[in-house]
C-alpha cells in the first residue's frame, strides 16, 4: 500500500497543494522552499500515532502559529488529506483527512476541526459527531491516535506509525549525545543508530551488513570487511571495519574513525534494506562522492522492487537526478511565492517535457528552475 495523493491547505510553506505520488518521489526546490516541511506532513501524522497525540505533535513544532502557513487566508484551518492505493494508478483503498484549528475561547489550544476516513470510497468516520458536540474536550484528540476509536481504520494508524525519516549526522553517531528537550518520538539524526542495529535479530543484522559490506568494498578504498561487535566490558554496540594494510591481518577502525561519507552511506543502505514502510530521505547525497551519488537512484529502484517500499527524497543534487531512469512524473518542483510555495509535478510542465523528449537529463531540465532568481548578483 502506497500514498497516491496528498492535498494540503495552510500547512507550513504551503497554502494549497494537490499532487499525485508514485513509488518514488524526488522533491526539488530552492533553499527554504519547504522540502523538509513537505516531508514533515508524514512525520507529523506519525507523531500523532506514535507519540503523545495531536497536542504533543503540534507542541513539538512550536504550536499552531508555526505549522499554519504565513500566507493563510480565511478559513485558516490546517488541512492534511492523504489517499492510499495498493499500487500507483489503482483505485483508492483508504483516505484520511484531518483539519486542525485553534480554539477561539478558553485555552486557545489546537482542536480537531474535522476528521474523516474513507475505506474503498465509503465514509466510515465523520467528525465532529454528536458526541463531540456534547463534549468539546474530545476534539483535543484525533481518533487516529486512540486505540479504542481507530479499530475500523487501524491500517492507517499502523502505516503512519511505521513511517521512517533519515537524516543521519555522522558526528552524533561517532559520539552520541542526548538531544535534550526535543520531544522527538524517533531518532532521525543517528543518536541511537548503533542501538537500532543491536536490536535487530542476529540473522537480519548479518544479512543486511553482508549486503552493505559488498557495496562498501566498491565505494570505500581498502575496506575489506564490516562487522557488528559489542564491547566485552560495557556491552556497547559498535561497527568495525577491516582495511587492507601492510600487516597481513589488516587494520581495524570503529565508527568513531569512519569518514562522514562512510557513516552516511551505511545508514542510508541500512534504511533502504528495511521493508514495508514509507521512507523519507533528507538529502541522501551529503558527504558522498559524485560517482556514488549517481548510482543511488538505480540502487533505490532495485531495492524498492524487492521490498515494495515507497521513498520520498529531498535533494539539491545534479548527480542524483542525472539517472536516466528517473521519470518526470517522479519529480515534484517546489516554487516559493508570496502566496506560499506551490508544488507541481515535472511531467505537468510542457517546457520540461520538451527538454526530456530531446534527451536532456532530468537534472538539466529541472534543477535550473530551482535556482534563486537573482543568483548571478550574489
Amino acid at each position: 500500500m502506497i500514498i497516491t495523493r496528498v492535498v494540503l491547505q495552510n500547512w507550513r510553506n504551503f497554502r494549497s497543494v494537490d499532487v499525485c505520488l508514485g513509488d518514488r518521489v524526488f522533491l526539488i526546490g530552492p533553499n527554504a522552499s519547504g522540502k523538509s516541511n513537505f516531508l514533515d506532513v508524514f512525520r507529523f501524522l506519525r507523531d500523532i500515532v506514535k507519540g503523545g497525540g495531536l497536542q504533543q505533535a503540534i507542541a513539538m513544532r512550536g504550536g499552531m502559529s508555526k505549522i499554519r502557513c504565513l500566507a493563510a487566508r480565511t478559513p485558516s484551518t490546517v488541512v492534511i488529506d492523504i489517499t492510499w492505493a495498493e499500487e500507483a494508478g489503482e483505485k483508492e483503498l483508504w483516505r484520511y483527512k484531518l483539519g486542525i484549528k485553534q480554539e477561539q475561547r478558553g485555552r486557545h489550544q489546537p482542536i480537531v476541526d474535522s476528521e474523516e476516513v474513507w475505506c474503498n470510497g465509503e465514509k466510515i468516520l465523520d467528525r465532529p459527531d454528536k458526541d463531540d458536540k456534547i463534549d468539546n474536550l474530545r476534539l483535543t484528540q484525533t481518533h487516529l491516535e486512540q486505540i479504542n476509536a481507530n479499530k475500523e481504520f487501524r491500517t492507517i494508524a499502523e502505516f503512519f506509525k511505521n513511517v521512517q525519516y533519515l537524516h543521519l549526522v555522522p558526528q552524533i553517531i561517532r559520539a552520541p549525545i542526548i538531544l535534550g528537550g526535543s520531544g522527538m518520538t524517533e531518532d532521525p539524526f543517528g543518536q541511537d543508530f548503533l542501538q537500532k542495529l543491536a536490536s535487530a535479530t542476529e540473522a537480519t543484522r548479518t544479512k543486511r551488513l553482508r549486503k552493505i559490506e559488498e557495496i562498501l568494498r566498491i565505494a570505500v578504498p581498502q575496506l575489506k570487511n564490516l562487522a557488528f561487535v559489542q564491547d566485552s566490558e560495557t556491552g556497547k554496540p559498535h561497527l568495525e571495519a577491516v582495511y587492507e594494510h601492510w600487516r597481513s591481518h589488516g587494520a581495524k577502525q570503529r565508527e568513531d574513525q569512519f569518514s562522514d561519507g562512510t557513516i552516511r552511506l551505511i545508514g542510508l543502505l541500512w534504511s533502504l534494506l528495511e521493508k514495508d514502510s514509507l521512507l523519507l530521505l533528507e538529502e541522501p547525497e551529503l558527504s558522498l562522492h559524485s560517482a556514488i551519488i549517481r548510482k543511488l537512484p538505480g540502487m533505490m529502484a532495485r531495492l524498492q522492487r524487492q521490498n515494495r517500499r515507497q521513498i520520498f527524497i529531498s535533494t539539491h543534487s545534479f548527480e542524483l537526478l542525472s539517472d536516466q531512469g528517473i521519470g518526470a512524473e517522479e519529480i515534484l518542483i517546489l516554487s516559493p511565492d508570496v502566496e506560499g510555495t506551490t508544488v507541481s509535478v515535472a511531467s505537468s510542465r510542457i517546457d520540461i517535457l520538451a527538454l526530456l523528449e530531446e534527451g536532456v537529463p532530468a537534472a538539466e531540465a529541472v534543477l535550473p528552475l530551482t535556482a534563486p532568481r537573482d543568483i548571478d548578483k550574489m
